[in-house]
């Protein structure tokens, strides 16, 4: 099967790209959003071929997968006319929680009958208002980096992209607070100069801008993974560190409260809570050991690869019928 879509979300198209099909990749000549093209930052099969738009005019094309509104008619126009939904078969990949008039957001795509709106949560598919559109759940899968757990920096990691300009959706307004109770190492897209920015010691709130190819590697060297997010879909980064063998300290928001059981950590919607559980694990090393093994146990029965794999052949047999 031939399948087009834009390389928007690295970490969920690297899980994507795994199957057995063949993947078509816009690239334009800046790498813009609409044209990435392959990865560099991660590692992609031989199966992703970069196609240039004027390459896709005649391309056999089996299945569009769709991630952002404008990507319909960014299709059709590429494709030489053909429209997603009705002269070739089409998904939406739905990867957000909604914004906006929560809990009352219509999607953008609500009221279709061409086209399948796939959401990456129950979570997400409960609070969208899709109307009539055919929808559908398949939840992460990621890639198994192995269970790189040691523990061995007393520090909590954080994982989020431009924390200061998301604020409050990402709970870096907690930061301060639970930088007191645990020293944080926060990893991402600018995240430089945070610990100025917040007004707490460097020593308590140091931030870090890695590759991929690091990424785990540093991560799973802290004592714990914190999840301090207010509002979004299910972060990949905390699935990766549950499958790291990471004990979790998180917020019980969205997704959350139903991904990481009981035994692999800590969630609460209060902040003082997650102080406590995140000291707690700090000064007792075999107590986070063993939420990490925990943690590790549940993303491997549920988020696992080849369960997400097959749940993605399941519907796109169903669609492309």
């Amino acid at each position: 099967m031939n399948i087009l879509l834009w390389h928007v979300h690295g970490s969920w198209t690297t899980a994507f790209v795994q199957g057995p099909h063949s993947y078509l990749v816009p690239v334009l000549p800046d790498r813009g959003p609409d044209g990435l093209g392959r990865a560099r930052t991660y590692s992609w099969p031989a199966s992703v071929t970069e196609v240039a738009p004027e390459g896709l005019r005649d391309a056999p094309v089996d299945l569009v997968v769709l991630q952002r509104p404008h990507e319909a008619d960014l299709a059709e126009r590429w494709l030489g006319g053909r429209r997603p939904g009705r002269d070739v078969p089409a998904v939406y990949l739905e990867h957000n929680a909604p914004h906006g008039d929560v809990p009352d957001t219509r999607h953008p795509f609500a009221d279709r009958d061409d086209l399948t709106l796939v959401h990456v949560t129950h979570f997400n598919r409960l609070f969208w208002d899709a109307g009539r559109t055919r929808t559908a759940v398949i939840e992460h899968g990621v890639v198994d980096p192995g269970h790189r757990w040691t523990g061995e920096l007393p520090r909590a990691a954080v994982v989020v992209n431009e924390p200061v300009r998301r604020g409050r959706t990402t709970g870096t307004d907690l930061l301060p607070g639970l930088s007191s109770a645990v020293p944080l190492d926060v990893f991402g897209m600018r995240t430089e100069g945070l610990a100025e920015q917040l007004g707490v010691p460097y020593a308590r709130c140091r931030s870090y801008d890695l590759p991929q190819a690091r990424l785990h590697q540093e991560v799973a060297r802290r004592r714990l993974y914190l999840h301090p997010v207010r509002w979004t879909s299910l972060g990949l980064s905390l699935i990766e560190a549950m499958h790291l063998g990471m004990p979790i300290v998180a917020l019980a928001t969205t997704e959350v409260a139903d991904a990481v059981p009981a035994e692999a950590g800590v969630i609460s919607t209060r902040p003082e809570v997650l102080e406590r559980a995140a000291d707690e694990f700090l000064h007792d090393e075999d107590a986070a050991a063993e939420a990490g093994r925990a943690a590790r146990h549940a993303a491997l029965e549920r988020y696992g690869l080849k369960r997400f794999l097959d749940d993605w052949d399941l519907l796109m047999e169903e669609v492309i019928r």
